[in-house]
């Protein structure tokens, strides 16, 4: 659902792959989780405290959190350049420009 909200309303590409019991979708360098209730995403890194920041959103919302994802992959995308992206049948492209 997640994917498919990025996609169809952001125009970003992600990958979905699943494990130890959760979902994750591969957006930029780090990836969304969700254990069915939340999506949470890694959102920044707190310097003080040397370790990262994490923010979520529910996971019956798929169109909000994906806006919000979208502009964390905004911000990320100003600041590094566009890395490769599995497509659905698991061979490795690089991400629309």
């Amino acid at each position: 659902m997640l994917r498919d909200a990025l996609r169809r309303e952001h125009d970003i590409p992600a990958d979905t792959h699943d494990g130890y019991g959760m979902a994750l979708v591969s957006v930029w360098v780090g990836l969304v989780w969700c254990d069915g209730e939340w999506f949470w995403w890694r959102s920044g890194w707190d310097e003080r405290r040397k370790r990262a920041v994490y923010a979520r959103y529910p996971a019956m919302d798929p169109s909000r959190a994906a806006r919000r994802v979208a502009s964390r992959y905004a911000d990320l995308r100003e600041k590094q350049p566009l890395p490769a992206v599995s497509d659905d049948v698991g061979t490795a492209s690089k991400a629309p420009e």
